[in-house]
């Protein structure tokens, strides 16, 4: 489990390795479309909404787009649009519709949130940390004269850490 002022994964690190982990089999879907989306407007949806209120929302677009249900009377250009949108929601759709792969794309929009509002200090090797062996974990002073902590188990799974007296965050290089 993370402790306070660790956030899972990283910009260009763990969180998305593991999203595009949980999208192998569906090699149309580049990591750059994954995270360089935002699915839930794509659907019309909130992150909030239940599995069966992204289904309801993603079935309604389905109809509406599918290129079989399309008049025949549409210019080309129209038609050509349609099917592109209608395969972003489908791609919306491989990746919240999956338990696995929503919580993996939710973790990585919110880090890309944090770090986006979150003012990042320094990036450093988790070997340049200092080892405090009573506590059993990495620490780095700040600027603010607080502390950066980071423990053993969760030096893998970190990649992004919060100062325990500031709002400045450095991000562990692996």
């Amino acid at each position: 489990m993370l402790g306070p002022g660790r956030l899972r994964g990283g910009a260009g690190g763990a969180g998305q390795v593991a999203l595009s982990k949980s999208l192998q089999g569906q090699p149309e879907m580049a990591l750059e479309q994954i995270t360089g989306k935002d699915w839930y407007q794509i659907l019309g949806a909130q992150p909030s909404d239940s599995p069966a209120e992204l289904k309801r929302k993603y079935q309604r677009l389905a109809l509406l787009y599918h290129p079989d249900k399309q008049k025949a009377d549409v210019p080309a250009g129209e038609v050509e649009e349609r099917v592109q949108r209608f395969i972003e929601i489908d791609q919306a759709w491989k990746i919240l519709g999956n338990e696995e792969t929503k919580k993996e794309y939710d973790l990585q929009q919110r880090e890309d949130n944090l770090t986006k509002e979150w003012p990042l200090h320094a990036q450093i090797y988790l070997e340049d940390m200092s080892w405090n062996e009573d506590e059993q974990c990495y620490t780095l002073s700040c600027r603010c004269g607080g502390c950066y902590a980071v423990s053993k188990s969760e030096s893998k799974d970190v990649s992004l850490v919060c100062c325990d007296t500031c709002s400045l965050v450095t991000e562990i290089l692996h």
